[in-house]
């Protein structure tokens, strides 16, 4: 007897290998359906990315979960995921079955339902469950429609019903698989967000050649022979204060009577006393004016 299950609901399984099978309504508009299982912990997320059984991975390498092709009938299309129960590891708590859309939403899918069968009888026999799955806002591209999972010695099939807007990469992340996506997907979503290519948030640094720059004017603005850009343009420096203009040392002065007198050569005579000192040399006395002191004791009244 089949069951027909309602959101939440679970039903016991006898058997420990099962077959679900995904079945809508082929049409025009209506995207394609594509079934995937994830192998959970008991954490509730994949041990690792092998873990995660779909269309670029159908087999689980323990071959014990896999995918098989897809096929139409009378009821409509369907796509099938096989799973050895009774034959997994004791780490396997949970298996997902999920299901996305490519080229549109749930909202365009007609009479989307998952049904459960004993793997190990034959095709003629009735289903052990079924499910019709409902898209609840419409805009899921991916669903998931039931879990079988661990109950003591025993597993159990739940009717779980939850979108994700997402897609299969969403569904996939929130159990932990790493999903490395093409970097030319990413520029385009982010071109069609901000036609204007970010220029509003985003100016093109000093030195480097926009797409309408030739590598000459690169090089020109930068002033340095292989392109590479000059750091003064692109840091940031305080303006510095101009410097104070330093006149000139004065030359040294003629001792007066009591100092010491400039070192003189070996065989020049000292000076004597009340004699005019020499003068130094007119180029290096810049005060044409300057004239020295009367030679002789300098006196101080009291």
């Amino acid at each position: 007897m089949t069951h027909a299950m309602l959101k939440g609901s679970n039903v016991p399984l006898d058997t420990a290998a099962v077959r679900a099978v995904l079945r809508w309504t082929p049409g025009p508009g209506v995207p394609d359906v594509d079934a995937s299982a994830l192998l959970l912990g008991v954490s509730g997320r994949v041990r690792s990315d092998e873990d995660f059984v779909f269309y670029n991975q159908p087999r689980h390498p323990s071959g014990l979960v896999r995918r098989l092709p897809k096929k139409r009938d009378s009821g409509g299309l369907t796509d099938t995921v096989e799973a050895d129960l009774g034959g997994l590891d004791v780490s396997v708590d949970r298996v997902v079955i999920a299901a996305s859309s490519d080229g549109g939403t749930f909202r365009s899918v007609s009479d989307l339902r998952i049904l459960l069968y004993d793997a190990t009888s034959g095709a003629d026999h009735e289903p052990l469950a079924l499910f019709s799955v409902t898209a609840e806002t419409g805009e899921e591209t991916a669903v998931i429609c039931g879990e079988l999972y661990r109950r003591g010695d025993t597993w159990k099939f739940r009717a779980v019903g939850q979108g994700y807007p997402t897609g299969l990469i969403g569904l996939a992340t929130d159990f932990g698989i790493s999903v490395d996506e093409d970097a030319q997907d990413i520029q385009d979503a982010a071109a069609a967000q901000d036609p204007q290519g970010g220029q509003e948030g985003f100016r093109d640094a000093p030195g480097s050649q926009g797409a309408g720059d030739s590598p000459g004017a690169a090089q020109e603005g930068t002033g340095a022979a292989s392109g590479s850009p000059d750091l003064d343009l692109t840091v940031a420096h305080p303006p510095v204060p101009p410097q104070p203009t330093m006149p000139p040392p004065m030359p040294d002065r003629a001792p007066a009577y009591g100092y010491p007198q400039p070192q003189q050569p070996v065989n020049a005579p000292a000076p004597a006393y009340g004699y005019p000192q020499p003068m130094p040399a007119p180029e290096q006395n810049p005060a044409p004016d300057f004239r020295m002191p009367p030679m002789g004791p300098q006196f101080v009244r009291s």
